[in-house]
């Protein structure tokens, strides 16, 4: 399956503790291994138009089981545009968006 997850957050004023959360289930729960690089969380502050930014974490095919366990939903891959590493593999943004 190489369906992506995501879990919008809402206002980043708020979003905080839960990706605090999300950072420590994925530290908790993922260890290095030989696909270190396919292990990865991604977040972006989106405008949207708005006045406060939203948050938005983004969970890859291969933290499917993470994703669910934190109620994300399912999602086309990502833009690169903006999108930051939360947790996991430097490698990971190049694995799955080389240039």
């Amino acid at each position: 399956m190489r369906t992506w997850f995501y879990k919008n957050l809402g206002d980043a004023m708020l979003a905080r503790s839960t990706v605090d959360q999300i950072e420590s289930l994925f530290l908790s729960t993922y260890k290095p291994s030989p696909y270190a690089k396919e292990m990865a969380v991604f977040i972006r502050h989106d405008a949207e138009g708005q006045l406060h930014c939203i948050v938005k974490v983004y969970f890859p095919p291969s933290l499917q089981a993470l994703a669910k366990s934190v109620d994300a939903r399912p999602c086309p891959k990502p833009s690169p545009h903006d999108l930051g590493l939360l947790v996991g593999s430097d490698e990971a943004k190049e694995y799955y968006f080389p240039t």
